[in-house]
């Protein structure tokens, strides 16, 4: 095997046969990512990474986040460290000041003889959509001509769903988490985490833009009843009935249902080759309650934000347990690169031809 450089400066193991492996592949930039919360992003700068890029972002003048490279032009600090004075951001070395168009609009020393300096910090689209800071690093041609739109969470402000937030941080490439997420038949490392069993792959269709599978399988959480929920910890109050159990990789997330009562996505931030983040959200639908929206919409509202993040110590139970496993991946695979298991699951296979298609794009 040989060795490419990478966007991010590390290296790509490339088989003999000239196919890049999986495990090494770049992602596309021109799809829109999910860098941070809209929660977290205040009146101070937040530092993120997409794929090697360091980036800052902060909210303006009028509460809308921006974008910028962070890096200040002036000593290669980052402005990440700095504050935001009025509605620009201000470096903490020297108090260089930057608008959202990149451009250097303060200088506290500057003589009157002197002239701003002409550096140009690169910005970035980004969308404040659904809960989440949505960004784009590609090309801003594509972008416009091709009308490119982030997934989106429909969910996130619909009355009827309650939504739970857990952040996954794994040192692993992004390719062993994707699978993770499309492969159902690893359910007994959860025990009594999940709400299914006994998956049975029915129907698998690919393209180069996703991966849609349809698991035929059995649940015992069914939200019917105000009680529903203590099926999670009564398992003597368990009864399974057929469900279905789809799961998608529209790329670059990835989104599941379980019958009508549950939607899963996971938005994805790749830092690296060998680290990867994204946010895991779970959403329980309240659809079969009836005389629930019948009530005031004040106490619906009410109802739906006491209740968020319900689910989240589940979630992240589930995401301690798979993280571990990522890691022992990652960890296999950097010692011996060479070698590959033999996989079973047709859903893997068409994840992996995915993400090679996307990261050498026609």
């Amino acid at each position: 095997m040989v060795a490419l450089p990478s966007p991010s400066g590390a290296d790509l193991t490339v088989a003999a046969g000239g196919r890049q492996d999986v495990r090494s592949l770049g992602l596309n930039p021109n799809h829109w990512y999910v860098v941070a919360r809209s929660a977290e992003v205040t009146n101070k700068p937040v530092g993120v990474t997409l794929w090697g890029e360091a980036i800052v972002l902060y909210r303006d003048a009028k509460g809308h986040i921006q974008a910028l490279e962070d890096r200040c032009p002036h000593r290669q600090v980052k402005l990440s460290e700095g504050e935001v004075a009025q509605g620009e951001l201000e470096c903490i070395y020297h108090g260089w000041r930057f608008d959202a168009a990149g451009g250097c609009t303060h200088v506290p020393y500057l003589a009157e003889n002197q002239k701003l300096p002409s550096c140009q910090l690169k910005t970035y689209p980004v969308q404040d959509l659904d809960g989440f800071v949505w960004l784009f690093p590609g090309d801003r041609d594509r972008l416009t001509s091709k009308h490119i739109q982030p997934m989106g969470l429909p969910e996130w402000d619909h009355i009827n769903y309650i939504a739970s937030v857990t952040l996954i941080d794994v040192e692993s490439h992004y390719s062993f988490l994707i699978e993770n997420l499309m492969d159902m038949y690893h359910g007994r490392l959860h025990d009594d985490l999940q709400a299914w069993a006994n998956p049975v792959l029915a129907h698998l269709e690919a393209t180069d833009q996703r991966v849609d599978v349809l698991y035929n399988a059995q649940s015992y959480y069914r939200i019917d009843k105000i009680w529903s929920v203590s099926q999670l910890f009564i398992p003597a109050l368990r009864q399974l009935h057929p469900e279905e159990l789809r799961v998608s990789y529209v790329y670059p997330h990835w989104v599941s249902t379980l019958g009508q009562d549950f939607k899963i996505c996971c938005l994805f931030c790749p830092v690296s080759p060998t680290h990867t983040r994204a946010y895991l959200i779970h959403f329980t639908s309240l659809q079969r309650f009836h005389r629930l929206h019948k009530l005031p919409m004040a106490f619906r509202r009410f109802v739906k934000n006491r209740l968020f993040n319900a689910a989240q110590g589940l979630l992240a139970g589930l995401v301690d347990q798979d993280v571990l496993m990522l890691e022992q991946e990652q960890a296999a695979y950097l010692k011996n690169p060479d070698y590959k298991g033999p996989e079973l699951n047709r859903a893997l296979t068409s994840v992996q031809k995915l993400i090679y298609q996307q990261a050498h794009p026609n």
